[in-house]
């Protein structure tokens, strides 16, 4: 607290080196104007960095502390918690150099540029849709952007995770462990953000399959937007819930409960994996022209259903579905547990791919 005879200073300070803080980055500004102490809009105040510019401003009258400080000690060091930042003084209040409004005007105008061209490709991404307007303006602003060759390895397996990418423009591939790929990703996809929220190492390696450009979020800033933006958080649990059931698809262990979009798992990939699982149970389907259903007696289809399609008709005409919705549960009603096989599932399957191959 101030004391009566005491007067903060106005002032601004430039963080130039930054170790493990949890919170700081180099280069971010630290503001003292009226009274108040401010870093960034969406960061929170540390209470140890508080202090020290405290002491740093107070001033006993309204001619000394900066004329003195200026000209002899300007760099300082917060003092450190778990992390380290040092800060130097920048400038006083209505004593700007005219290279110094140079630079903020310059910086002003990179931060504009940046925000028109970004704001709007980062607003129609699903992920930031909770967001308001000023909330996205913080997020725009902290992204650090990249242009990366085709054929570069963007995350690599079993690294740590330290960003989340955006992809902007371009095409990547999420690899299998003997380098098939599993997923392609385009604009407006993201990726990374796993490992960010669990801790865990990178489960997959993503590289280019042509030349792309990435905006990335920084470990540390995407923290401080998860603590800030609890909507957010929220929003990323789900998908990391979402990608970890389609990791189970992929691998085989469907289990019920489970739902996902035929985007990621083809309809040939799902009946696939209920058959070589033996399950017993119920896939229903959510199309564009209508629902459908698939039941399964220990991984042979017994009965399908689609609009006025039955069985191998249905099931043919499931095949050639690339958009839409599904859901897995186990168990099916009492009445179909006698039905019969509409016929081998291999069979089935290749008479459906090889009627698509005819009309295509």
């Amino acid at each position: 607290m101030l004391k009566k005879n005491e007067k903060l200073k106005d002032a601004i300070f430039l963080i130039t080196q930054e170790k493990s803080c949890p919170i700081y980055n180099l280069g971010e500004e630290i503001k003292v104007a009226n009274s108040a102490i401010s870093i960034s809009s969406y960061k929170p105040c540390c209470l140890f960095l508080a202090e020290k510019i405290k002491e740093i401003v107070v001033a006993t009258n309204s001619f000394g502390g900066y004329t003195k400080m200026s000209q002899s000690k300007t760099r300082f060091d917060c003092g450190g918690c778990e992390g380290l930042v040092h800060f130097e003084y920048k400038k006083e209040k209505d004593y700007a150099t005219v290279q110094m409004k140079l630079l903020n005007e310059a910086e002003e105008k990179r931060r504009k540029q940046h925000l028109d061209r970004f704001f709007g490709i980062l607003r129609a991404l699903k992920i930031f849709s909770p967001l308001e307007d000023d909330a996205l303006t913080d997020l725009t602003l902290m992204l650090d952007l990249k242009k990366i060759p085709v054929d570069k390895v963007v995350v690599k397996k079993g690294d740590p995770g330290s960003n989340l990418h955006i992809v902007l423009e371009g095409c990547l591939a999420v690899l299998n462990d003997d380098g098939s790929t599993i997923a392609k990703l385009s604009p407006g996809d993201i990726f990374g953000e796993m490992s960010l929220l669990s801790g865990e190492p990178i489960s997959r390696t993503v590289h280019t399959v042509e030349p792309s450009r990435l905006a990335m979020l920084s470990i540390k800033n995407f923290r401080n937007v998860i603590v800030k933006y609890p909507i957010l958080q929220l929003f990323l649990f789900k998908l990391l819930i979402k990608r970890a059931q389609m990791a189970a698809l992929r691998s085989g262990n469907i289990s019920s409960g489970m739902s996902g979009q035929l985007s990621d798992v083809s309809t040939v990939d799902l009946l696939q994996m209920i058959n070589s699982s033996q399950k017993t149970g119920i896939i229903k389907f959510t199309l564009t022209d209508g629902k459908a259903a698939v039941l399964f007696n220990e991984g042979q289809i017994i009965y399908a259903r689609y609009q006025k399609l039955s069985n191998k008709d249905a099931v043919y005409h499931l095949l050639n579905e690339k958009e839409g919705s599904f859901s897995y549960s186990k168990g099916m009603p009492s009445e179909f547990t006698q039905m019969e096989p509409i016929g081998d599932f291999m069979a089935v399957l290749m008479e459906g791919l090889q009627k698509i191959d005819e009309t295509e």
